[in-house]
């Protein structure tokens, strides 16, 4: 068995970002999680990032047995109405279980581009990590360009039993053993195949199995052997493979292991 920690079906499925999923497009997502099924890929967590896309990952995870929602709203699609947004979200919480929601975010630090509003994105922050906390739930971590300021906005918590992930792990091994010993664990997806990326392989060699947990980003960041195209979530055990070689350990225990990491985490254990 496999997790997929980080995926957006609702992205592989719709024609446009932002819009509710028709039932078509709800259909649609069955084929692409049959395939991940035959890739040992049996759980997928579903990452919203605006308030109709969290609204989507809850409608997957509806109809799938296999799907559950994470809910939250992306440093880059903080809008005016973020706030408003979120409260909306936060009212869901009340139905967490019936829900299939597992998680809160992806929330975070962005400062990739130019028009950024670091005042805003901390803010943002700080509310889902308090709404992850009073609900004993998972937190997913986006930070981009922002490694610093994202450890300075997590510490505060650190002792106050935060679980979360530091998804599409990009940062050097100061800031893995810094944000592990906050609590957190480090997405891992096919960036790692990327024959530029040595500085994560040996992050990831470096802080071992213990502490990583899979994830595709699908449709974005798919590995080496598709680049260019869409990623899936059946290219989770293709990142396995490739863990499973770097570490020179089996496949079965990768496998064992970043699942049992995941489901500690979901607190699906």
């Amino acid at each position: 068995m496999l997790v997929d920690t980080h995926c957006h079906l609702n992205l592989l499925v719709e024609y446009s970002f932002d819009v509710p999923l028709s039932p078509t497009d709800i259909a649609n997502a069955r084929a692409f999680i049959e395939e991940a099924a035959h890739h040992d890929v049996t759980l997928i967590l579903n990452v919203g990032t605006s308030l109709i896309e969290s609204l989507n990952s809850i409608e997957l995870a509806k109809n799938y047995p296999q799907v559950y929602a994470s809910i939250g709203i992306h440093p880059n699609d903080l809008t005016d109405t973020w706030q408003e947004d979120l409260a909306t979200l936060a009212k869901l919480l009340e139905q967490k279980e019936e829900l299939k929601i597992l998680a809160i975010g992806e929330t975070g630090l962005d400062l990739h581009y130019p028009d950024y509003n670091l005042p805003r994105q901390k803010e943002a922050f700080a509310r889902h990590i308090e709404l992850a906390l009073k609900h004993d739930l998972a937190l997913v971590v986006h930070t981009r360009d922002a490694g610093e300021a994202t450890l300075r906005c997590l510490e505060p918590y650190k002792k106050q039993g935060l679980r979360a992930t530091i998804h599409c792990f990009s940062e050097d091994l100061e800031f893995a053993q810094e944000a592990i010993s906050y609590g957190c664990v480090l997405g891992i997806g096919g960036t790692l195949t990327y024959p530029k990326n040595k500085i994560l392989r040996e992050v990831a060699q470096t802080v071992g199995l213990e502490h990583i947990i899979l994830e595709t980003d699908a449709p974005f960041l798919p590995p080496q052997i598709i680049r260019g195209k869409k990623n899936h979530p059946r290219y989770v055990q293709t990142v396995a493979h490739y863990l499973a070689d770097l570490l020179g350990v089996p496949y079965e225990k990768v496998a064992e292991q970043t699942t049992a990491n995941a489901l500690r985490l979901l607190r699906m254990e």
